[in-house]
């Protein structure tokens, strides 16, 4: 069932099942002692008032006996004139037992065999919905006469289906699911909240701490969290910070060189020194934008996929790129517009270069109920051997054939990339097309209307 595969759905049937069944066998347990009670009271009290109620008849005149059952309680009594000849039975109940070793000192005493039609008619009102049927005892008096008592069998313990018990138990039942419900939900929002907060972690490693409040354990997590939140941003900072340093520093004395180069009266050596020195400009270039690409200190906006992709291109187009787009219009994502876009041209750059031209294309798709962008690259290149497309993604790692360093490159702008889209909460996948090429897919989440 999908609401238990949630850690709050668990704890809350948990909880309901676990109350549901201590309220069930508390019930149980209080309905058999009631019973008990009841038999009790049959033993002790109703035997007793049984023979003083024989003893009674015996003592009044045979002429005044039915006026006095009319008036008195009379426990199933009845003056009846039995067989001659009575089948000798046991008793079959505790308190015809209990009755026959208290009357048997006085009186002849008779068991008739249990028999539906000992039952009075019509029952009394407390009479009814007894169980079994009914034993009936002959009691002869002194003066000859013969009385009949009727055993009526106890009631049925099973309460009765009345509205007022069904309404009163479907109330018992809500409180306790809605008990249950919140419950659960108090004891699972904290790690909601924690799950959540490590979600964004990986999305945006400069996120708001955790507001520290709870019980003592969830404001000891929450400190633990904020804490390695914060270890974290400091490392990728000071690594940051070291990376565009030394890349920016770098470019005086390379610029000093180029400037120099120029005065080398040969012209060939000059022409090589000039291509390495141009090569390890792009390099430096590059792993400047590498440091950039982890520094996600850009705010995130509202974004017109559509118009920064079609820009995009142009701007490819007219550098001369063989760059074609389909774009969709109105779609609107939560993005950092230059880190996005810088992204987007190292995207196209590779797929121009390694497969001569790049087609662009948007779709939605949907993922876990979750709507998607999918922004696709495709090329028409020779493709990335299966087992190395995630390996592209490793900063310096260059493909040995079509993607080597002879057609350019340092190997970092796939790593830019993928930077950038997990800064978005996205991701970047590489796909081989059967009919040849190489396609990109980037993913982002399309924003809340």
């Amino acid at each position: 069932m999908k609401i238990l595969s949630s850690m709050s759905g668990r704890v809350f049937a948990i909880l309901l099942l676990g109350v549901m069944s201590s309220t069930a066998l508390t019930w149980w347990l209080a309905f058999g002692e009631r019973q008990k009670t009841i038999a009790q009271y049959r033993e002790s009290h109703s035997v007793e008032r049984a023979e003083q109620l024989i003893l009674a008849l015996d003592a009044l005149p045979s002429d005044n006996r039915e006026s006095f059952l009319s008036t008195a309680p009379r426990l199933g009594l009845q003056i009846a004139k039995l067989p001659a000849t009575i089948p000798d039975a046991e008793p079959h109940t505790p308190f015809a037992g209990a009755l026959l070793e208290r009357l048997s000192k006085n009186f002849h005493v008779q068991f008739m065999p249990m028999n539906p039609s000992n039952c009075p008619a019509p029952l009394s009102p407390e009479a009814r919905g007894v169980s079994g049927p009914c034993e009936a005892i002959g009691i002869t008096l002194h003066d000859g006469t013969t009385v009949r008592l009727t055993v009526i069998p106890p009631r049925s313990p099973v309460p009765p289906l009345s509205t007022d018990f069904v309404v009163s138990l479907a109330l018992f039942l809500l409180s306790i699911a809605v008990l249950a419900f919140l419950i659960s939900r108090m004891t699972m929002h904290p790690l909601k909240q924690l799950a959540q907060a490590a979600k964004d972690l990986g999305n945006d490693i400069n996120h708001p701490a955790l507001e520290e409040k709870g019980a003592s354990e969830i404001v000891q997590a929450t400190h633990a969290f904020n804490s390695m939140q914060s270890r974290i941003r400091h490392h990728i900072q000071q690594r940051t910070h070291m990376l565009a340093a030394i890349t920016h520093d770098l470019q005086t004395p390379l610029t000093r060189l180029r400037l120099r180069l120029e005065k080398v009266n040969d012209n060939e050596l000059r022409d090589k020194l000039i291509d390495d020195l141009s090569a390890m400009q792009a390099m430096v270039k590059e792993g400047l934008d590498l440091a950039r690409s982890m520094d996600s200190n850009e705010p995130l906006k509202p974004l017109d996929l559509d118009s920064l992709i079609d820009s995009v291109c142009a701007d490819a187009v007219d550098a001369g790129q063989e760059v074609s787009f389909a774009g969709k219009p109105g779609i609107t994502v939560m993005a950092r517009p230059v880190a996005l876009r810088r992204c987007l041209i190292n995207l196209i750059d590779n797929a121009v270069k390694y497969g001569q031209y790049a087609k662009v294309s948007t779709e939605a798709v949907t993922d876990a109920g979750k709507k998607l962008i999918q922004i696709r690259v495709r090329d028409g290149g020779h493709g990335i051997p299966p087992d190395q497309l995630n390996k592209v993604f490793e900063p310096f790692y260059r493909v040995e054939t079509s993607r080597s360093r002879d057609t350019g490159g340092t190997g970092l702008g796939l790593t830019i990339a993928q930077n950038i889209a997990q800064q978005h909460g996205g991701s970047l996948q590489l796909v081989n097309i059967p009919e040849g090429g190489l396609e990109v897919r980037l993913t982002l989440q399309e924003k809340a209307a």
